[in-house]
């Protein structure tokens, strides 16, 4: 037997049913992220009319805010005791809020004045991240106490993001044609915007009431039964910096998300300025040219999932990660090359993307959990809350540095905002160079530079399944020792 053979770990955790609940969570997140990854930007610019660089900062003061209630929030979760667990009474009581959060974003300010409304666009982006964190980082927070098996981890992975595509998927496809449905009627682009947030937003409140209902927490990670000392934040947060694997597994996830945040962001701006000549318009299969696209992308996305789930469980999560972003590197220089009017060529480019683009999702994912166990037996306390309310600051982190980038670079180089109800819309070549900059050399970088973190990160399937072990003992030391009388 080889020692692959030998590390796996043979016990299933949870049931297909409840794999299949806990996964629908993504589309809740998903849906949410998705139009705020690729359309946020366009819509503060082309709808709320704020200049790019202004627009820019509004995002990143809603970061700040960021840095403060990600990981209260998840310190906050590693304390909650009530009879339903740690994580779950925060999907009970704040999805309504959250299904809010949808219409909170997309709400256009009637202000005429660009700081004023730059203040209150702001104050919105906060609201609705507030209400999205007290949801997300208790969501996630369950992966690791829900099963704590190395390959499980990566198959309830592959089923959040089987939904979270989908969710991508349905999104990414309805929200420009709603939209531009509604601009072709002789109505504004931000009543397009309204419907798609209150349709989005109330279907997001229904699986994270679900998984409220199904999904249990095993009793050994509760508060109640791990009764363990208070530590202050500052020094959670310098425990979890001291995790080595914490550190690659955040650098990679950064990386891995900002580049696709970038991609997504500028692909809206790519298609309509660069590809259809400023035709805001554009249809191609009997659709938007947008929704085209990102149709076919993210269907070659659902696809190929399994692929890539089966292969990590061949060979490693970081080994199948090398692989995948690699390829779609090489795609992100390819569509650098596309010229004007080639629709065909780029809609190619986007089934190859789509390739890639499902194992940036699930993979990243599926690595996080394991820096809980290593974390776990430096310090014999776990905290999850606090681990993953770092991630999802990060995970939001990404997507405003690059509207803060895509809408600075646009800003320098000359980006025109329409005339509102406009179909027909020019800009400068200077920024449909930008454009294509920023979506192509400068996302083969960043991915580039996620392989690197790849390589090196150390936390292997064998080690995983050695600290398991070492736990195991611990914890029967543990309860060897109180039952001596």
């Amino acid at each position: 037997m080889s020692t692959i053979e030998q590390a796996r770990p043979r016990k299933n955790y949870l049931s297909l049913w409840q794999k299949l609940v806990f996964g629908s969570g993504d589309w809740s997140y998903a849906s949410f992220g998705t139009l705020r990854q690729i359309f946020y930007a366009i819509f503060l610019t082309d709808v709320v009319g704020l200049e790019p660089r202004l627009a820019s900062f509004a995002v990143v003061l809603g970061v700040i805010w960021d840095a403060i209630n990600d990981p209260l929030v998840g310190m906050l979760s590693d304390r909650v005791k009530s009879r339903w667990g740690r994580r779950r009474p925060f999907l009970l009581f704040f999805s309504i809020p959250f299904g809010l959060a949808f219409i909170f974003l997309w709400w256009v300010p009637p202000i005429g004045n660009q700081i004023a409304l730059a203040a209150v666009v702001s104050l919105m982006y906060m609201l609705s991240d507030t209400l999205q964190t007290l949801i997300s980082v208790p969501l996630y927070s369950l992966t690791p106490e829900i099963t704590p098996d190395y390959d499980e981890r990566t198959t309830l992975t592959g089923f959040r993001m089987f939904f979270n595509l989908l969710a991508s998927l349905v999104t990414a496809v309805a929200a420009p044609e709603i939209v531009k449905s509604v601009l072709a009627s002789g109505a504004t682009q931000q009543q397009g915007y309204m419907v798609v947030a209150s349709l989005f937003g109330g279907l997001a409140i229904i699986p994270l009431l679900l998984i409220f209902f199904v999904i249990r927490e095993r009793p050994e990670n509760t508060q109640e039964s791990r009764q363990e000392p208070s530590v202050s934040l500052r020094e959670t947060i310098r425990t979890a910096w001291s995790n080595i694997p914490f550190r690659y597994a955040t650098a990679l996830f950064m990386l891995n998300w900002i580049t696709f945040d970038l991609v997504a962001l500028c692909l809206p701006f790519f298609l309509t300025y660069w590809i259809a000549g400023g035709n805001l318009l554009q249809k191609a299969l009997g659709m938007s040219l947008d929704s085209s696209v990102l149709g076919l992308l993210l269907v070659t996305s659902v696809l190929l999932l399994p692929f890539w789930i089966w292969l990590s469980h061949k060979l490693t999560k970081n080994i199948t990660y090398i692989i995948a972003m690699s390829f779609w590197a090489v795609v992100q220089l390819l569509i650098f090359s596309v010229q004007p009017g080639q629709v065909t060529a780029i809609l190619i480019l986007a089934v190859m993307a789509g390739i890639s683009v499902s194992a940036a999702h699930v993979l990243p994912d599926s690595i996080f959990p394991d820096v809980i166990e290593w974390d776990e037996l430096r310090t014999g306390r776990r905290q999850e809350g606090i681990y993953y309310g770092i991630k999802n600051f990060i995970r939001k982190l990404t997507g405003a540095v690059a509207i803060f980038i895509a809408l600075q670079v646009l800003g320098w180089f000359g980006y025109q905002t329409p005339p509102q109800g406009a179909t027909q819309f020019s800009q400068p070549a200077s920024a449909l160079l930008a454009i294509r900059l920023l979506i192509g050399p400068l996302g083969a970088i960043l991915l580039f530079s996620a392989v690197l973190m790849a390589w090196f990160y150390p936390l292997t399937r064998e080690r995983h399944a050695r600290i398991r072990r070492l736990l195991e003992r611990k914890k029967a030391r543990q309860v060897a020792k109180n039952s001596l009388p």
